[in-house]
């Protein structure tokens, strides 16, 4: 059967498309086996990143080692500067100001004549009571000659008691003897021996001995009552010694007291120091203190030592002792440090619960004036043989010892308990926890929790 022109031209178009499918299809064939070989190969080649890009992330920290030393404990406050003493030199005598060779600002040497005041009624009670003084020792010299007196009469009673005593033996022997001679005359009248004459005039020699005996014995008795006055003589003067001797120790007080009178006219310094302060000028009427007088003539205060008193919250008390250093910078100085020690502590705490100490500060130059302001810095502890590690390392405080960090161990962030120290705001002592050759995580961006596995780096690494 023929075929129409038409017809042949519609079956030959059907098999054009397939054969350009059929290329089509052998290129992309091609393509793909290519592409296929290539990522093989790829894959051969890079592997290692491969695995690597899929396993999860490690996160990389920094980690510091704990450094030995410590931290030195100080405190600082504001500080006062006073003068060391300061004192109002008051008037103790009434009168006009005689003169005053000092003025404010004046340097005063301990001792020295600053004022004077013109009391010339002291003066005339000075030489009255030394007038009396002399009166005194006058007497003195008298009762003294009486007492010597008094002496040698004693000493005269004495001997002449002696002397009636050594003549009573003679008396008594010559009445022994006449009572024989009677005795035996009187034998001789009774054998009619002699006449009685002879007896009478023995009898009268007898009374005659005993007559002076007993005057001998009178005399004694006289003698010793003359020693006994001389005795008593000598008590009176040594009274009267003593007697003299107490008026003049009052004849000399009351001088002492007078003389005490003109010296308080001296205004005197009571140290080295520097007048801050007069109140009067020469002719002025003085009133004393004890008359109602109630303005000193200067104030003087002591500055070659300086008194700086700080004031020690509660929390530093217990650590606070005398001999500590402190070094004081003022704001009047361009803050120059001078460098002096804890010298004295309240011991109690005012109401704002602050305790007063003192630094005694050594002011050769005078630089240091009175009322001057600054900050004391007060070394409390000594730098120890603790671990140190930045405050920031503690991620947790439990109470005000403890706390925690994060230490890496075996490429895992382990979380420690550690027991705190001291804190001064750049380095936190460690005092047990951790040892020196431990790797303290410093805290990041990045969380850090228990047992994750983390990257070193930094001064511990």
């Amino acid at each position: 059967m023929a075929l129409s022109p038409g017809t042949g031209r519609k079956r030959a178009r059907p098999i054009w498309r397939r054969l350009t499918g059929v290329l089509l299809g052998l290129v992309v064939a091609g393509i793909g086996i290519w592409l296929a070989r290539r990522g093989a190969h790829s894959t051969e080649i890079g592997s290692p990143s491969v695995a690597e890009a899929r396993e999860p992330s490690v996160p990389s920290v920094d980690v510091v080692r704990p450094r030995r030393g410590g931290i030195q404990r100080t405190i600082q406050q504001p500080a006062f500067i006073h003068a060391f003493e300061t004192v109002d030199l008051y008037a103790m005598v009434s009168g006009y100001l005689k003169s005053q060779k000092v003025d404010i600002g004046s340097r005063i040497m301990k001792g020295e004549v600053l004022a004077e005041i013109n009391v010339p009624r002291d003066a005339k009670a000075v030489d009255e009571a030394a007038a009396l003084v002399e009166e005194a020792r006058a007497q003195i010299v008298q009762a003294e000659a009486r007492v010597k007196m008094a002496g040698a009469q004693r000493d005269a009673a004495a001997a002449a008691v002696k002397v009636a005593e050594s003549d009573i033996d003679r008396l008594l022997a010559r009445r022994k003897f006449a009572e024989k001679q009677f005795a035996r005359v009187s034998g001789l009248v009774a054998a009619q021996a002699t006449t009685q004459l002879l007896v009478d005039e023995q009898q009268r020699d007898l009374d005659a001995a005993r007559a002076a005996e007993r005057t001998g014995f009178s005399e004694v008795q006289s003698a010793h009552a003359k020693l006994l006055a001389a005795l008593a003589a000598i008590d009176q003067a040594k009274a009267d010694a003593l007697q003299t001797r107490a008026a003049l120790g009052v004849a000399q007080a009351r001088l002492a007291r007078a003389q005490a009178n003109l010296d308080y006219a001296k205004i005197r310094a009571p140290f080295d120091g520097v007048v801050t302060h007069r109140t009067f000028h020469p002719g002025a009427l003085i009133h004393s203190a004890t008359e109602g007088g109630n303005q000193p003539l200067l104030t003087v205060k002591r500055t070659d030592v300086m008194r700086v008193v700080v004031l020690v919250p509660d929390r530093d008390v217990v650590l606070t002792h005398v001999g500590q250093p402190a070094v004081v910078s003022v704001d009047a100085l361009s803050d120059q440090s001078f460098t002096g020690t804890l010298a004295r502590i309240a011991q109690a705490e005012d109401a704002e619960r602050l305790m007063r100490v003192e630094i005694d500060l050594p002011n050769p130059t005078g630089v240091l004036c009175d009322g001057m302001y600054g900050k004391a810095t007060i070394t409390l502890e000594r730098d120890t043989k603790n671990l140190t590690v930045p405050p920031a390392c503690v991620v947790e405080r439990m109470g005000r010892n403890h706390g925690a960090v994060y230490l890496v161990r075996d490429g895992l962030a382990r979380r420690t308990e550690v027991k705190l120290g001291g804190d001064n705001g750049s380095l936190v002592e460690i005092l047990s926890g951790i040892g020196p050759d431990d790797t303290v995580i410093v805290p990041s961006a990045t969380p850090v929790e228990d047992g994750m596995r983390v990257r070193s780096a930094g001064a511990g690494a």
